[in-house]
């Protein structure tokens, strides 16, 4: 791995066609293939911009969503390939795509240290030799895909079902696995043992030539134990997971999917100390499943270990990987301040480059009942306040793809609908309740906003692609960390900054990555703790307090950590002693029952 970074998804649309932007420079970036409209108009819009004839997938052709996705990831597959080849047909001259490919690389990457030496040669055989080898060694990003795997909705046709291999999940993986690209699948937001198993019904996911995989799993994960739960029920069908992907529970973009009060730094160390046992379990099961389908395998398959969530400088980005042997990190928010990478609108982008991190939170806008990181000046919020004021709350329902609820139709609707909170509003009405509930409660109806639109429409914005009446409201999803980057940045910028060549934060205040997870992790806990109103169940205390406790041995954790990363004497380690000391008064301070 020629980098040591990858993008992450960002939403539906921030980043449905990043890989186009970066792969050519060896950088992997993942796009979402949950929404295949989306999907079909990015093929439009890509295939008129660079002359590639279209041929258009209706939405009421046969499987239309599994093939939209197959012929968009086969696009960019032909598009990245023409671009990589193209840009290593270039000449070693300072301004082209070739020396920028070499420039982008980390300072102690051997290939720039080889590209560098290559370019103080005089013109000669020599150099021409040398400028071979280089061209060789280089590699492309990889084209990544991510499926939320419980966001899963079945389909129908005229009141049929279509059956399980056309719900959403599984004809997007359909999409993904007949496609030709050689890259990996993500799979996040939990197990969803139907669609793990469809995984066996494409040979591409099990080793081929050279014992190789063409297709490959990565679990995003945000905690030991689930990885290897997920990760065992896979390989005994004969499943590799190449990729742990680690992610923050709070610290993140989009859905936020908390744990009970474990921490970023125990859970790296877990994987750290347990993760050759694993490989040694995982890779017994594997060959013995793969044995009984008439599969030999004596190699060992690499398994990688990331993580994402927070991350911020170069410092932090050296520290995980060093100290925790992690393979890659994920840096996803910032990008969202780089146009030449992510699809921000104009005007959201003003919007996030004057944010402070109060317009950054925890919400409950997602129709999935998941936490959802927001942004206070989205104009989807503005929107949804607004209809509010006009009682009209909710949002036409076009796309479906996060219908879930059934507390009043036969067929599932979805809970950020106008038709859903229509109905929820005037049940709520009759229930009895005192006015204080009644608004709590028509605060938490209301509060859900269209995913399925509000997601897309930067892109559509950003490319003047919108239809006619079509939503323009712009939901975007940042992590916190978006809150200490303040300005439009370069790609260039970007990556140097990850890398240390440059510090965009050099006068930002900005709390250390592990620092961060933990105070938003005890905000999130004295909020629960407000929550209950006093009528504290017994299983209730038991979970909170042991929350409570998990929060209380991460910090004993970071003290005997920090105290070994760090000369006792040095500014920086006596802030951390001095931010770790009053999350731990904040801790203390919160009373349970």
């Amino acid at each position: 791995m020629l980098h040591t970074f990858h993008i992450p998804v960002l939403g539906l649309g921030y980043s449905i066609d990043t890989p186009l932007k970066v792969a050519r420079y060896g950088i992997s970036s993942v796009l979402s293939i949950v929404d295949d409209e989306l999907v079909e108009r990015m093929r439009a819009y890509h295939s008129q911009n660079r002359s590639v004839d279209f041929e258009a997938i209706a939405k009421g052709e046969t499987d239309s969503r599994s093939r939209r996705i197959t012929a968009y990831l086969n696009f960019l597959s032909d598009c990245i390939n023409q671009d990589f080849k193209a840009l290593k047909q270039q000449d070693f001259k300072q301004g082209n795509d070739i020396c920028r490919y070499f420039e982008l690389l980390p300072d102690n990457s051997k290939l720039k240290h080889g590209y560098e030496l290559m370019m103080e040669y005089p013109e000669g055989e020599t150099k021409q030799s040398f400028q071979s080898v280089l061209k060789n060694a280089m590699r492309m990003g990889s084209i990544d895909v991510n499926i939320m795997a419980k966001v899963d909705k079945m389909n129908y046709v005229n009141g049929e079902y279509t059956g399980d291999g056309n719900t959403d999940a599984l004809a997007a993986l359909r999409g993904f696995a007949e496609s030709k690209l050689n890259a990996s699948v993500v799979l996040s937001a939990g197990m969803n043992p139907k669609l793990y198993s469809y995984m066996e019904h494409f040979a591409d996911f099990f080793p081929g030539e050279n014992a190789s995989l063409k297709k490959r799993i990565i679990l995003k994960v945000s905690d030991f134990r689930s990885a290897l739960i997920q990760a065992k029920f896979l390989a005994k069908k004969g499943l590799w997971v190449s990729e742990f992907r680690i992610e923050s529970g709070l610290n993140c973009g989009g859905h936020a999917f908390a744990t009970e009060g474990y921490l970023l730094g125990p859970i790296l160390e877990e994987f750290k100390t347990k993760k050759i046992d694993m490989y040694r379990e995982l890779f017994e099961i594997y060959q013995l499943a793969l044995m009984q389908k008439g599969i030999s395998v004596e190699k060992e398959f690499k398994q990688k270990i990331t993580v994402q969530g927070g991350i911020g400088t170069a410092a932090e980005h050296k520290f995980l990987l060093q100290h925790y042997h992690l393979d890659a990190t994920g840096w996803g928010s910032p990008f969202l301040l780089v146009p030449e990478v992510t699809n921000v609108d104009a005007d959201t982008l003003l919007q996030l480059t004057g944010a402070t991190a109060q317009d950054f939170y925890l919400s409950n806008a997602s129709p999935l009942g998941i936490r959802f990181n927001n942004f206070k000046n989205s104009t989807i919020e503005q929107q949804r306040t607004e209809r509010i004021e006009k009682g009209r709350p909710g949002s036409p329902c076009t796309k479906k793809y996060l219908c879930n609820n059934t507390e009043f139709t036969e067929e599932a609707i979805c809970t950020a609908s106008r038709e859903y909170q229509h109905l929820k509003i005037k049940s709520l009405k009759t229930s009895g309740l005192t006015a204080e509930e009644y608004e709590k409660q028509f605060n938490e109806v209301t509060g859900k906003v269209c995913l399925c639109e509000g997601l897309c429409s930067s892109t559509y914005l950003k490319y003047n692609i919108l239809k006619p009446k079509e939503n323009k409201a712009v939901a975007i999803c940042p992590g916190p960390n978006l809150a200490y980057f303040s300005d439009v940045y370069s790609f260039d910028e970007m990556v140097g900054h990850i890398y240390g060549k440059i510090n965009l934060l050099e006068q930002v205040e900005r709390p250390h990555v592990f620092i961060k997870e933990l105070n938003l992790y005890i905000d999130y806990l004295q909020e629960d703790i407000k929550q209950q109103l006093q009528h504290f169940s017994d299983k209730k205390i038991k979970q909170l307090n042991g929350f409570k406790q998990q929060l209380a041995e991460g910090i004993n954790y970071y003290k005997k950590l920090f105290s070994e990363m760090a000369d006792h004497a040095s500014d920086e380690f006596k802030q951390l002693y001095e931010q770790l000391a009053s999350s731990k008064n904040k801790l203390d301070t919160l009373i349970i029952g």
